[in-house]
């Protein structure tokens, strides 16, 4: 859903977003108002996004009259793999308001790291570009007390795992990360029976387009080459998802001053490194400059070091974050239509 605020002078556009879907997860916090529907939560704090962005909008509603420019309220579905944002680039979200926006601006809560109220945003790369490996091996079953009769397609399937991962460490520079995880791996039916096939699917996170590029090209070579050397045949799939999420450094570091300036100094900070999440997000900041920021919403009886993370089915989100998140959206839009 897009709404558009045009203010009741000219000027530019700025475009806050937020994402509303949640996940497949069966939420398991006990809290009174946990998801009534088995099997799905919102783990990631989206349900947040969204109140804060609604937010937003009436508190700027309140002072159209002011504006100099319009605002886009970009309500995004689909940010948890189904690249929801790119859809809606596709179907005009950008040019809402006529001329496109000057800034774009995202925000996300974190149920860790960061304590309730506290921003977090760097210049630069803030999250990862995120891809799926997805391999099928092709064996042929028989007993498994005659491994020498059939094509057992698991050892070979372990061994991709395996050097997947050291694929990484020696083909990569460690100041260009790269990670590879894989996240499920299913073979066979039962003990005494080779199957004739074995399946996994892997996430790959990288932060440049050259290390991205590279695995595109050498995981496919390394799972087949393996394949052949076990006399297999494989199916591999190597699928590009979500771009690195670029802050514009400009719009970065006005994100940071607009923090200290409604928060306080003491209520943002400048992010060292990135993190490996993903954002479909990204597909904006190719398009508009602008910023990612994170908040903290870490519930007060919980230590942000060792709370469950974004995904787990124990995530809790603290609701004060909903005021400080709705107020930096305002700001934002605010003291960015005033600049431009």
């Amino acid at each position: 859903m897009t709404a558009v605020l045009r203010g009741g002078r000219p000027g530019p556009v700025v475009l806050l977003r937020g994402d509303m879907d949640a996940l497949p997860v069966t939420e398991e916090t006990q809290l009174p108002y946990s998801s009534a529907i088995p099997g799905v939560m919102h783990a990631c704090g989206h349900d947040l996004h969204t109140a804060m962005l609604a937010g937003a909008a009436q508190v700027l509603s309140a002072r159209q009259a002011e504006l100099p420019g319009s605002v886009i309220f970009m309500f995004q579905p689909g940010e948890e793999g189904y690249a929801g944002a790119r859809q809606m680039i596709r179907e005009g979200v950008l040019e809402a308001a006529g001329p496109r926006p000057v800034a774009a601006y995202g925000l996300h809560v974190t149920s860790n790291r960061l304590p309730c109220g506290v921003f977090s945003t760097r210049p630069g790369p803030m999250l990862a570009a995120a891809d799926q490996i997805t391999v099928t091996v092709h064996g042929r079953g028989g007993h498994a007390s005659q491994p020498h009769l059939a094509a057992d397609p698991i050892p070979a399937a372990c061994e991709m795992v395996l050097a997947l991962q050291t694929m990484v460490t020696r083909t990569f520079d460690v100041f260009d990360p790269v990670v590879i995880t894989v996240g499920s791996l299913h073979a066979g039916t039962i003990d005494n029976v080779i199957g004739d096939k074995a399946r996994f699917l892997a996430t790959a996170r990288s932060y440049s387009s050259r290390s991205r590029s590279a695995l595109a090209e050498q995981v496919p070579r390394l799972i087949r080459d393996i394949a052949s050397a076990h006399g297999l045949g494989v199916d591999v799939e190597y699928a590009t998802e979500y771009p690195v999420t670029v802050n514009d450094a400009a719009e970065a570091a006005f994100a940071g001053e607009t923090i200290a300036a409604a928060f306080g100094p003491d209520r943002g900070e400048t992010a060292q490194f990135p993190i490996t999440g993903a954002e479909d997000f990204s597909f904006v900041l190719e398009e508009v400059p602008g910023a990612f920021v994170f908040l903290g919403a870490c519930p007060p009886d919980r230590d942000p070091l060792t709370a469950p993370t974004n995904h787990s089915a124990l995530a809790t989100f603290d609701d004060a974050a909903l005021v400080q998140g709705t107020a930096l959206y305002a700001e934002l839009a605010l003291r960015r239509l005033a600049q431009a």
